[in-house]
């Protein structure tokens, strides 16, 4: 016991006479001012670094750094307070610490194309699915 102590302090010598490395300064600067009008709980990246997922009480807020604004809010369970993006980028889990339960959720966009004065077969306000196969070579 006494061996260890004595090797304890001689360590502690040792690195106090050390000079100690030198140190950096950091700057910071604000890249960007995000005004959210609600109190944040949780902030994540998409996989693909293109947005920032922000949960907010009962809301999920899309923020498009590209388009450097938020481009969609979806209402979520108030509970929720915890977000994790997923490998891709249309994938993310929300959870509640509070009622112990997790939502693994997929994101689809929904584009509004003008078809003001197009031709057209069937109900006007028919909705309309495009799928895209772009995996095919």
């Amino acid at each position: 016991m006494k061996k260890k102590i004595l090797a304890l302090m001689f360590l502690l010598a040792v690195s106090a006479s050390l000079p100690q490395a030198g140190r950096a300064e950091v700057e910071w600067k604000v890249l960007q001012n995000i005004d959210l009008k609600a109190r944040p709980l949780d902030v994540a990246p998409s996989a693909d670094g293109q947005r920032l997922f922000i949960l907010s009480p009962g809301e999920l807020l899309i923020y498009s750094l590209p388009e450097g604004r938020i481009t969609d809010r979806v209402t979520v369970d108030s509970s929720f307070d915890r977000i994790v993006p997923l490998s891709r980028t249309d994938v993310l889990t929300v959870s509640s610490s509070t009622k112990k339960n997790l939502q693994v959720v997929m994101l689809e966009n929904i584009y509004k194309i003008d078809v003001s004065g197009l031709p057209y077969q069937g109900p006007k306000d028919a909705p309309v699915t495009i799928a895209v196969f772009d995996d095919y070579q």
